[in-house]
């Protein structure tokens, strides 16, 4: 018959096994991007992660907003002299769409999580620390 700490021992295993199942647990990587066409990322361990095992977010991808806009335009100092381009004020107003580019160059850092059974992932983010200095993305 077991003692109190034997049994104690096996309910927190038992738990810990019920937990993984009833959720599963966040697993979280780093890789680097090492091509664009096809995309291959290549992560830490050096294991390169191909197109068709990766979800991408509108943080990693070129995407459209569409947005309301209701301003004027403000004169411009100087000019260039083309008649085209003269200083001129008028309302800028309606519906617009703007194209986003997030899409992911070779050597960006990012961060991946990966699905259940390990063998897809999602592009999160690029991986950028703004402590280390500025991002031109």
């Amino acid at each position: 018959m077991p003692n109190d700490g034997v049994k104690l021992l096996r309910l927190i295993k038992a738990a810990a096994v019920e937990a993984v199942q009833a959720g599963g647990t966040a697993n979280f990587l780093r890789g680097t991007v090492t091509s664009t066409d096809p995309l291959i990322i290549e992560l830490e361990n050096k294991l390169p992660i191909p197109a068709e095992c990766l979800s991408l977010t509108k943080n990693t991808t070129c995407w459209t907003a569409t947005m309301d806009v209701d301003h004027q335009t403000e004169d411009a100092a100087g000019g260039s002299g083309d008649a085209q381009y003269a200083s001129h004020h008028h309302a800028y107003k309606g519906t617009k769409h703007y194209r986003v580019h997030n899409e992911l160059a070779v050597g960006d850092k990012v961060i991946l999580g990966r699905c259940e059974g390990g063998q897809h992932y999602v592009v999160i983010d690029r991986d950028y620390n703004p402590d280390t200095g500025c991002s031109d993305r």
